[in-house]
This record gives structure tokens, sequence and C-alpha cells, in this order.
């Protein structure tokens, strides 16, 4: 009978051993009654992706040993099976062996074979990523000696995703003699990150001559998104199968002999969806996953929390999320409504108070103690500090988690109130830049003139020149630079870690760039206090941003020594 491989494209959460392992289990029924002859799961499947501090406790890791044998004993009933899943694992230790809190035991990033009640082999991951987003050295020890096995005629051998980036563990699968490369990833997504593994392992199958199938999981877990798009490659790189973005799926892939016969191919999707259901996936795994029974956002009329409100209800449905305004003295009349406008299309519960009372309640008790000061931010940020407090004692009361609106762009300057507009359980947008909140919300508009329906967010949310509507005529840009300009630094400088000179040949003027990074400098403290939130970039604040808040360094331009003779 020909090898065909299935491929386990699902959403494990993190540390819900019994519930993975169910889901597993019952996809293995349906790969095996479509006559599949291996199950291959992403990596750390049993387990989800990050596991990070768990992996430290013995009792889950114990737990995880007794899971894997008992799903093992379950294959029993889908004779010939394999099923390639990914879990941590201690070499040598049996499921009730208990390892001294003091010691460290040798731990993999594993992948073993179940296959008929038994477990067959076990691969440890070679590559250990230790950058970005991945801790994997704090974990585990490298693996890495081959595992290949025999099925349906076909051997096939396996590495675990970082492993398939580098020529070293496919060239060993290779000299141990298999013929397919499987390959379990937990590649957390960024914009374009699809295409860039396709081009990776397109490589790695022309230098080994192997086809190659890739696994990749979907979901979100805390800050990180997968998108899943698991696809197959021929010998010489090209595609035969490529599952769909963001969609749980059993894509199955027939061969003759070793050679991938042609499947469905999925359509890429563009930079714009891609942010979108990245966006949609990690709102609504969050807040499922974390047991909320809804959501509640400050509308306040302007583009940020309006986009919010648009993917909150793309991922939730309007039934789970209510939306609060509350106006102080210095919210127009138009963001009221543009606020009711918008809740009203998208059918959310919309509810008003009005801060004005309380703002005059505090600025009365303070008064006697405060100093004057020009250009004192005291008022705004009561402002915004009683909307925090209204919107958690809502949260408290109803149990619904508040979404927080605040951009990359401000999270970089710390235009944003501690305790006040910063204050809540997930920040929705806060890796996106003020610039593609604009591009956001007209490609969700056209989406949905597109499909002949009432565009979700008004139109003149999205015109309207960004206000915070803490003071009389307040703009954003009489504090910060224009959103173009401070953009182009964030993405040079925070993204992609260019130099100041790099920046002044870009164009970029001496004076926006200085004041920029000192921003970003200063807002440090805050960033550290603020709630989690989905990334879409390669580098987003939290994980991938690791400076200290007490620094004295300061980047300038380098003086370049003179050339001889000049």
């Amino acid at each position: 009978m020909p090898l065909s491989i299935a491929i386990a494209q699902f959403d494990p959460t993190v540390g819900d051993l019994a519930g993975n392992a169910r889901a597993i289990l019952a996809l293995a029924e349906q790969a095996h009654a479509a006559g599949a002859g291996v199950l291959l799961t992403p990596e750390m499947a049993l387990t989800g992706y990050p596991p990070e501090d768990l992996l430290l406790r013995p009792a889950f890791m114990r737990a995880v040993a007794r899971t894997l044998r008992e799903l093992a004993g379950s294959l029993r009933r889908l004779p010939g099976l394999a099923l390639v899943l990914g879990h941590p694992h201690v070499p040598g230790a049996s499921a009730d062996e208990r390892t001294p809190s003091t010691q460290r035991p040798l731990r993999w990033n594993a992948a073993s074979v179940l296959r008929d009640g038994r477990i067959e082999a076990t691969y440890g991951k070679l590559e250990l990523p230790n950058y970005q987003v991945f801790d994997e050295r704090r974990y585990f020890a490298r693996g890495g000696e081959p595992v290949v096995f025999e099925c349906q005629g076909v051997r096939c051998g396996i590495n675990v995703c970082e492993d398939a980036w580098f020529p070293q563990a496919p060239g060993r699968a290779r000299e141990a003699g298999a013929q397919v490369l499987l390959v379990l990833n937990a590649s957390p997504f960024h914009l374009g990150k699809s295409g860039e593994r396709e081009a990776v392992m397109r490589q790695r199958c022309r230098e080994t001559g192997m086809a190659l199938v890739f696994a990749h999981g979907v979901g979100g877990q805390d800050e990180l998104v997968f998108d899943g798009g698991s696809f197959v490659l021929d010998a010489a790189g090209e595609p035969c199968l490529r599952a769909p973005q963001f969609e749980p799926c059993l894509p199955i892939v027939r061969f003759d002999g070793a050679r991938p016969l042609p499947g469905e191919l999925a359509t890429p999707m563009s930079l714009h969806r891609q942010a979108w259901s990245a966006l949609v996936t990690g709102t609504r795994d969050y807040v499922r996953k974390n047991g909320f029974p809804g959501v509640l956002i400050g509308l306040s009329g302007g583009v940020d929390s309006a986009l919010v409100l648009a993917i909150a209800v793309d991922a939730l449905g309007p039934g789970q999320v209510h939306t609060v305004m509350m106006p102080s003295p210095y919210t127009a009349d138009i963001s009221l409504e543009d606020a009711r406008d918008m809740a009203r299309r998208l059918g959310v519960r919309h509810s008003e108070l009005d801060i004005a009372p309380m703002f005059e309640a505090f600025r009365a008790t303070l008064r006697p103690l405060l100093r004057e000061h020009e250009g004192d931010t005291t008022e705004e940020n009561l402002q915004s500090r009683i909307r925090g407090v209204l919107l958690m004692g809502l949260s408290n009361n109803t149990g619904s988690m508040v979404l927080t609106t605040g951009n990359k762009s401000e999270m970089a300057t710390g235009y944003a109130t501690l305790y006040g507009d910063m204050a809540g359980g997930f920040a929705v947008i806060k890796d996106v830049r003020k610039t593609l909140v604009w591009e956001l919300a007209r490609w969700r508009n056209r989406q949905a003139a597109q499909a002949g329906l009432v565009e979700p967010i008004p139109q003149r949310i999205i015109d309207r020149p960004p206000s915070a509507e803490l003071r009389p005529d307040q703009l954003d840009q009489d504090n910060l630079p224009p959103y173009e300009v401070l953009d182009a630094i964030l993405e040079a400088y925070m993204e992609n870690d260019r130099g100041v000179e790099d920046m002044l040949a870009q164009g970029l003027a001496a004076a926006d760039i200085e004041r920029v990074l000192r921003l970003l400098r200063i807002a440090e403290y805050k960033r550290r206090q603020a709630p989690p939130g989905v990334r879409i970039t390669h580098r987003a604040f939290g994980r991938d941003w690791r400076y200290p808040i007490t620094s004295r360094w300061r980047e300038e331009a380098e003086a370049r020594p003179a050339r001889p003779g000049a």
C-alpha cells in the first residue's frame, strides 16, 4: 500500500495534557480511517508550545511521560498507524521516576514514534534557538542522533523545527537512510514568516534530495500566534500541498514511493489578511483559553479603539463584547456620535458613563497639594485613570476582561497612561504601528464592502486627526512627530536594529531621531507594566525587547575616522 501522511494542524493548549492527548487521538482515528500510515504533529503538540518554566517542574515532566505512554497504548486499536508526536522528554526516565529538585535532568525537545501500543523511538532536537522569542537553551540539551523509521516501504527521518533551518540535522537524517524528512514545527508567526519557511525548506530539499513534510500548529499562546500553513515539498523543493493558514485541518499527502503526489495548494494570504487573522486568532485564544466570558473595551470614538472593537467582534462575536464610552469635559460630540454609530453597526452592548463629576472630585481633593506647572499632565492622566478604574470595576463585577487599545507607536513613545488606558488584561494592537492601524481599518472596511455588508468602522473615525481629547483642541501631533516619521524610525531602530547613521542616510531628520529615541528610552518602565498583546512583527515589545530600565547609554551617530589622504 502506498505511503500516505496526515498532518495534524491543530490548536493545542499549553499544559492541557489530557485535552491535547484527546485531540491528537481523535486526529489519529481520522487519519487511520483515511488510510494514512503516518500522523505528523507539530512540535510540542502534547504540551503546547512554549511550556516555558512548566518544563522545570518535575511533576509536570512526570505527567508528560505518563500521558505519552497512555497515548501510545491507545494506538493499539489503530494498527499500523505511526504517530510522530512532539513532546518534552527526559531520556531514560520512567513515568514515575522522581528527580531531586536540586538536580537539572537532561531534557530534550523531542519527537517520538508511537505505533501499535509502543514507543518505538525518540529523537532529540539538535538546533536549539535562543533569539527573538526563543529561549530553548534554558530548558533543553542538544540531541541530534538521527531517527529513521519505515512505514509502507518508505524510510522517514525526523527533524524538529529549527533543525531544518540548518543543513546538519537534515544531512544526518539523509545519511541514516531517510527518503522523506518529517519536520515538526512550532514556528511563531510574524508578517511574511510563511514565505520565509517555505524558502528555507526548499533549500533543504535541494541539498538532501529528500521530500519534506512540514507540520505546523495553529492558535494563540499568550503573545504568540501560530498560523498553520503546513506544507509538503518534493525533492526539488516544489510545493505539492499547502494547508490554509489560521485554520485547524487534517490534510493528507499521498506518495508514489518516496515522491509526494500533487494535492491542494492553499493561496498564500496578503500581508493585511495575515495581520488581521493573527490579531483575531490571538485575541480569541487568549480570551477563551483563559476562561473569560467576554471582553470590555473603552470606546473613545478614535481609530485605535475602533480597530480593537472590530477585531474583538470578529474573534468572539458581538454577544461577548461590551463597549463603554466615558466622556470627559474635553470629549467632542463627534466622538460620542461615532462611538454610538460603530457599536450599532457591530451589534454590541454599548454604555456611556460621564466621568466629569469624578474628574471634578479628584481635582478638588488634589488641589491643595498640587503645584502649578505649565503643560502639566496631571489632569490629563486623571481622566485616563478614572476610565481605567471604571473599566476594571466592571471587569470585577462581570468577569469580562478589559482589552486595552494602545498601538505600538504609543507603546514605544510612552504616549499612554499607566493605570489608565494601559489598565487591562490584553493589548490587542500592542504590536501594530499607527500607520498600520489606519491600513487595517481601511482593509477591514473593504472586505465588508466587497461582501455586501455594512462597513464596521465609520469612515469619519478613520479620517479624523487622532487626539487623546484630554485637553482643549489636543492633537497627537502636538506631542509626537508625524506618525509616518515616527513609525519609520521605529521600524529602522527598534525592529531592524539600524543605527543613527543609517537612519540619517535614509533621509530621517536628526531632531526627529533624537526625539523618538529619547521617548523610547524613557518609556521602558511603562512597557514593563503593560499587558501582553499579539505579536505580529519579527520584533515586538515584550519577549523580543529586553532593554534595561535604568541605563545611561545614549546612541548617537559615530564619528568616522578620516580616510588616509583625505
